[in-house]
């Protein structure tokens, strides 16, 4: 019988004792509600949320017959991108919304998934753009629920 997760955790709610294996997923894995799955261990499990919700590093996923999944962010070829100053670093931002792009945003940096179309733009647009392996979780937007963390309760 395939083992189910039905129930996902934000980071720091989540009795850690309670740990029973870890998933590693990219961005694209972390962001469903129905999907078979395979944890770091190689046994098969089945997501099963209720809606489909963004998955952060550290999350927990309740599995319906005991014991939580720590989840962890993979490491993704991403685009690094920096500018010369605010105002370019928000022209470029603006450029990247408009073609509603997913987009992680830090201090001074942007961060997207590789595409070297995209690539391509940003150095027409006069940015830097290296590339970087990291986990990516990029902006939710406004529409997006409140986002995951820090509204005081379990998912």
């Amino acid at each position: 019988m395939l083992r189910r997760a039905t129930r996902a955790h934000a980071a720091g709610t989540w009795d850690e004792s309670r740990e029973a294996g870890t998933v590693t997923l990219a961005y694209d894995d972390r962001f469903r509600r129905r999907v078979r799955l395979t944890d770091d261990a190689g046994a098969p499990f089945l997501l099963d949320l209720a809606r489909a919700q963004v998955l952060a590093e550290g999350d927990g996923l309740e599995l319906e017959e005991g014991g939580v999944l720590r989840v962890h962010a993979a490491a993704e070829r991403l685009a690094e991108v920096h500018c010369h100053g605010t105002m370019e670093l928000a022209r470029v931002a603006w450029h990247l919304g408009n073609r509603h792009l997913p987009v992680a945003i830090g201090d001074g940096v942007l961060r997207l998934p590789w595409d070297h179309v995209i690539v391509d733009m940003l150095h027409g647009l006069g940015a830097h753009v290296h590339e970087v392996q990291a986990p990516f979780t990029p902006e939710q937007g406004a529409y997006a629920g409140g986002g995951h963390h820090g509204h005081g309760h379990e998912h």
